[in-house]
């Protein structure tokens, strides 16, 4: 009687650190969103505060028209992360819906566009017409920022990351992949990288990012409540590739609410 009601509280402790753990990887990807959203709007604003200045000390039409040209394509790419922002707002529900993957990934860039520049990392797209995706908007942001940020912290040097959208007809899901050519994952790490508090790196990078071993595992819980797969390929001094697969959005899918995600122990593809 003793035993039963010991494995029954037990449990009920084991679920209770599953959702203290989901809400942890939620703050953590919270954070790191507004991090950089921050810090986007931070330099936008340095760039129309530095041009006015420049602006106003100097009489010449040549120099005053260079600064309000500077200050309107600040106060453009101010719009372009409003209204990435708003979407991103406008996509926190709970619900699976007809989901665009290219527009989110164009609207994670405009957020990501100074920190890539400013760590020598040049993004290529190579994307297939593909159909919708059922999914969640603004968790599966969640995941390509943390693929991203992942892949510029795995170049110090710069390099080039790769964004590649396909279409697998046989099995109607939709590849996204994320591929850096950066230091890669050495072969016996690549089983535990999923794995809550298990992270590759030794602590935060400069920018405070990463080394909470949150972020892979949130990841894979986002991909498996949305009924894909994550998978990994990574070869040490050559790079590292995620692939996300998520099922196709069906004409007369409902849209249905999200399950919260949570720690699982189902194999995942390495």
């Amino acid at each position: 009687m003793n035993d039963t009601h010991e494995i029954a509280e037990l449990r009920k402790q084991n679920e209770l650190l599953r959702k203290q753990l989901v809400e942890a990887q939620r703050m953590t990807a919270m954070g790191e969103l507004v991090s950089t959203t921050t810090h986007e709007f931070n330099n936008v604003l340095m760039t129309i505060i530095n041009y006015a200045k420049i602006g106003l000390r100097h009489t010449d039409n040549e120099t005053r028209d260079k600064s309000l040209q500077k200050i309107l394509a600040a106060g453009e790419r101010a719009s372009k992360i409003t209204n990435s922002v708003l979407g991103m707002a406008r996509n926190r529900n709970d619900r699976f819906e007809p989901v665009q993957l290219q527009a989110i990934i164009e609207e994670t860039l405009i957020l990501l566009d100074r920190e890539m520049n400013k760590y020598r990392i040049t993004v290529e797209c190579d994307f297939s017409d593909v159909p919708d995706v059922q999914a969640n908007g603004n968790q599966i942001q969640q995941v390509l920022l943390n693929l991203l940020i992942n892949a510029r912290q795995a170049m110090p040097r710069g390099g080039t990351v790769t964004i590649r959208l396909r279409h697998d007809t046989d099995q109607q899901t939709v590849d996204l992949t994320v591929r850096d050519r950066g230091t890669g994952i050495p072969t016996d790490q690549l089983p535990r990288i999923f794995d809550s508090f298990y992270s590759t790196k030794e602590g935060p990078d400069e920018s405070g990012r990463g080394g909470t071993g949150l972020g892979l595992a949130a990841c894979r819980n986002i991909v498996d409540a949305h009924r894909g797969r994550i998978r990994v390929e990574s070869t040490v001094g050559r790079g590292t590739a995620f692939t996300v697969r998520l099922p196709v959005a069906q004409k007369s899918a409902p849209i249905v609410n999200v399950a919260t995600p949570t720690e699982t122990n189902a194999p995942q593809d390495q």
